[in-house]
């Protein structure tokens, strides 16, 4: 979503590094740059102008142009303003005393409310606390069959009541049934709005005031710009929200409602939805966010997603066939199968920090799940031999396999030297000097971290 505001911004940044020593003029100029980016991300005026204030203020104020490395302290100013418009920390779902702890998902209609609960079910189930579903959304045809989807999918308990009873008496129950159970949540999902309807809107007051939530998450859809922020601001003044979720995070919409929504409202973000799989929910961090916009990756995210995806028995073996050189191609298979659970391709490689600065460089085939596709069908179309020995793989048997993936002989060629070039580098990273080469990379990201803090 920020990569057009991500390349505007890093590219501002390099031309200061460029410079060696900066005057005011250079910072001036550098600023109004950053505030057109921001402007066309569709950032709120008030935020934006606020925001290259900010960091106008602390460039002077801390004799940056005296400083030996000033362009980095620019960066390290921007990432701190970053952090703060986004919410500061983390905001955490704030149980009340009793159970269930209550949560009333509002929003919009369009906004990924009805999935952003069922998301938000299997969070809380990961992380050991046990939640139920109540179909509240009686307004919208298929509400509640969609909610009961999403349930069974994800082994959640669900309860619906049908469409006779009152939107009060369904939710009451819900949360009873929940409370029956034992259950630590009850995630009340409720109509959406087409816009702020005063009627329905008395309705949620009615329901709020019924269950008395310890969380109202608003979900907005991130896609929608300032028109997220100013329904933000609506619900918040008719009912009070705690939270937000913003939905649709991976798509390609310029980013402003994220920047701008809790400087404006108040509301924190709480989570927010990085795709349409009942996983593809994630804990909102603003220094998280702020890093990956300034093209400084997200490591912590990454090996997060990696820690819930990959098993420890398996990284042990693997690590083992790495160092004795027995990776073969079996293994690979494995591991791509492994990255496909983590999310796009696209989205994991921009938590790799300096990605933003050579994505150019990559093909956009690459970065396609087509190409994993390739590769996984180029793969299964060899013999459990060829897996495990690749070298033994000659012209007829590559004409073979192409022909059994629906590739071409050169589609097997280049995975096999691609494969060859990995085992190369996994050989080196094993020796002493490869061993010290990751460690000048390590020390090198360390610095650029330590730059961005």
């Amino acid at each position: 979503m920020f990569e057009a505001l991500s390349e505007k911004l890093t590219g501002v940044f390099a031309r200061l590094g460029n410079k060696g020593r900066l005057t005011e003029k250079d910072i001036d100029e550098a600023l109004r740059e950053v505030r057109m980016a921001l402007l066309e991300a569709d950032v709120n005026f008030k935020v934006a102008r606020e925001f290259v204030s900010r960091i106008r203020n602390e460039s002077l104020e801390q004799d940056l142009l005296k400083s030996l490395t000033p362009a980095q302290q620019v960066v390290r100013i921007t990432n701190d303003a970053l952090v703060d418009i986004l919410g500061g920390g983390v905001q955490r779902l704030e149980p009340s005393p009793r159970q269930p702890s209550v949560i009333l998902m509002v929003g919009l209609n369009g906004s990924g409310k009805t999935t952003t609960a069922a998301k938000l079910a299997l969070h809380l189930k990961q992380s050991g606390q046990s939640p139920v579903l109540v179909a509240a959304d009686l307004k919208r045809p298929a509400a509640i069959q969609q909610l009961e989807t999403l349930a069974k999918q994800i082994d959640v308990p669900f309860y619906q009541a049908g469409t006779s009873q009152p939107t009060i008496q369904v939710a009451k129950d819900g949360v009873k049934r929940a409370k029956d159970t034992n259950a630590a949540w009850a995630i009340v999902d409720t109509a959406g709005r087409f816009q702020i309807d005063d009627e329905l809107m008395e309705e949620l007051e009615q329901v709020k005031k019924a269950i008395d939530p310890a969380e109202t998450l608003l979900v907005v859809d991130a896609m929608t710009g300032q028109d997220a922020v100013q329904a933000a601001q609506e619900f918040h003044e008719r009912i009070g929200i705690t939270g937000l979720v913003l939905s649709k995070m991976d798509g390609d919409a310029r980013g402003g409602a994220a920047l701008s929504i809790t400087s404006v409202t108040g509301v924190p973000i709480k989570f927010i939805g990085t795709g349409e799989r009942t996983d593809a929910l994630e804990q909102f961090h603003p220094d998280r966010l702020a890093s990956r916009i300034l093209g400084m990756g997200d490591m912590l995210t990454l090996i997060e997603k990696a820690q819930t995806t990959f098993d420890q028995d398996q990284a042990v073996e693997l690590e083992k066939k790495i160092r004795q050189s027995t990776f073969d191609l079996e293994d690979f298979l494995g591991q791509l199968q492994q990255l496909k659970k983590m999310g796009p391709l696209s989205q994991i490689l921009e938590m790799v920090p300096g990605f933003s600065a050579m994505k150019n460089k990559v093909s956009a085939d690459e970065l396609d799940e087509g190409h994993l596709k390739r590769t996984e069908a180029i793969i299964y179309s060899m013999t459990p031999d060829e897996r495990r020995k690749p070298e033994m793989i000659g012209g007829s048997r590559r004409r073979r396999i192409a022909k059994g993936s629906g590739t071409t002989p050169q589609d097997v060629n280049q995975l096999l030297n691609q494969f060859r070039q990995m085992q190369k580098m996994m050989r080196q990273m094993m020796s002493g000097k490869g061993s010290r080469q990751m460690m000048r990379m390590m020390k090198q990201q360390g610095n650029l971290m330590d730059m961005g803090r």
